[in-house]
C-alpha cells in the first residue's frame, strides 16, 4: 500500500503541468499584433511537443513600468506559476526614470518571486542610440548587475537583432512586428527552454 501511495505521488510530481509566466510591458504583450503572434505564445507553440502540459501566461500591458509590475505580480502569483520571466524596465529608461527606484522596484519583483521558490529570468533592456550618457550606460548595466546579485539567468538584449531594423519593426520603429517577435522567441528560448 505505501509502495502504490509512493508510486501515486511521484507521479503527481512528474505530471505537473509547468507554467511560464512572461512579465512584461507593450513588447511582451505584442503590441498591435494578434496574440498568436507575440512572443509568448510562439514559445508555448514551440515547447507544447515535447512539454504538452506547458502553460504560458502573457502578463504584457502596454505602458507597464517595474512599479507597476511589481502590484501586478501579487495577482498573477495566485496561477502557481514555476517560472517568470521579468521583461520589463524599457518604459522606466524612455521616461528616464529615477534608476535607484528601477532597481529597488526589479529587486521587489524578484525577491517576491524567490520566496515563492519562483524561478526567475530576468530579461535585459538598451536605450536607443539617442538617448545620452551617462543615464543611457547605467540602465543598460542595471540588468546585469541584478542577475549576478540574485545569481539569476540573464537574457541580455530583449531585442538582439531586431531594434533599429525596420524589416522588423512597426512603422512606430519601437515595437516588434511578428517578423521581429518570432525573433525575440528564439532568443528567449535558448534561455528558457532548459530550465523546464
Amino acid at each position: 500500500m505505501k509502495l502504490l501511495l509512493f508510486a501515486i505521488f511521484f507521479m503527481s510530481i512528474s505530471l505537473h503541468a509547468k507554467t511560464v509566466l512572461f512579465l512584461g510591458d507593450s513588447l511582451t504583450e505584442g503590441y498591435q499584433l494578434e496574440k498568436e503572434e507575440a512572443f509568448p505564445y510562439l514559445i508555448e507553440k514551440k515547447l507544447k511537443p515535447k512539454h504538452p502540459d506547458l502553460k504560458v501566461i502573457n502578463g504584457g500591458v502596454s505602458g507597464a513600468t517595474t512599479a507597476s509590475g511589481l502590484k501586478r505580480l501579487n495577482w498573477y502569483v495566485k496561477a502557481n506559476p514555476d517560472i517568470i520571466v521579468i521583461a520589463l524596465g524599457s518604459n522606466d529608461g524612455l521616461r528616464e526614470m529615477n534608476l535607484k527606484e528601477s532597481e529597488k522596484n526589479l529587486s521587489g519583483l524578484i525577491e517576491k518571486a524567490q520566496s515563492k521558490n519562483i524561478k526567475v529570468v530576468l530579461v535585459g533592456m538598451k536605450m536607443p542610440t539617442n538617448y545620452g550618457e551617462p543615464y543611457r550606460g547605467q540602465f543598460e548595466k542595471l540588468f546585469p548587475t541584478l542577475a549576478r546579485k540574485y545569481k539569476l539567468d540573464l537574457i541580455p538584449f530583449l531585442l538582439e537583432g531586431i531594434g533599429g531594423n525596420p524589416k522588423l519593426n512597426l512603422a512606430d520603429g519601437i515595437h516588434p512586428n511578428s517578423k521581429g517577435h518570432k525573433i525575440m522567441a528564439l532568443t528567449i528560448l535558448k534561455v528558457l527552454e532548459p530550465l523546464l
